[in-house]
C-alpha cells in the first residue's frame, strides 16, 4: 500500500481507488490556508494532487528512511524534488527552478485503504525557493 501510496504522489493515479477509503481525510495546513478538510475521497486526493503537480509537472517523491509501521498506522519520510512551471500564487521564482522540500506523511490503515492522512511538509523550505516570502 506504501508504494502505491508513492507512487500515486509521485502521478501514477491508477491505484487511488484501490488504496483510499471514500471516508478519507485529510490534517494539514494547505498553503492556501486551508486545513485540509475539505478534501475527500480518492477523487479529492488525486485533484489535490493534481494541483500540486500543475505548479511541479516532474515532481518525485522519494523516501528518505524505512516507513514505521504500528498497528493500524503508517509513517513515511519522504523528499520531494521537481522543477517550477509558474503559476503558484506570490512566487517570484522563474520556471524552471528546481526545488527540494521534505515531509512527514501519517496514515491509518483501515479495511485495506488509507483513511485518515496528515502531512507535516517544510512549507518554510520550499515557500523559500520559490521566493514566495
Amino acid at each position: 500500500m506504501l508504494d502505491a501510496w508513492l507512487r500515486l504522489w509521485n502521478g501514477d493515479y491508477t491505484q487511488a481507488e484501490a488504496i483510499i477509503s471514500p471516508d478519507f481525510t485529510v490534517h494539514a495546513a494547505l498553503l492556501d490556508g486551508g486545513d485540509g478538510s475539505t478534501v475527500r475521497g480518492a477523487d479529492g486526493l488525486v485533484a489535490w494532487i493534481s494541483q500540486t503537480r500543475a505548479a511541479f509537472p516532474d515532481l518525485h517523491f522519494s523516501l528518505q528512511i524505512d516507513p514505521l509501521i504500528a498497528g493500524h498506522r503508517a509513517s513515511v519520510r519522504w523528499t520531494a524534488t521537481g522543477t517550477y512551471a509558474g503559476g503558484f500564487p506570490g512566487a517570484k521564482a522563474q520556471p524552471g527552478t528546481t526545488v527540494t522540500f521534505t515531509g512527514t506523511d501519517t496514515l491509518r490503515i483501515k479495511d485495506g485503504k488509507f483513511v485518515e492522512y496528515w502531512l507535516n511538509s517544510d512549507t518554510l523550505q520550499l515557500l523559500t525557493q520559490l521566493h514566495a516570502l
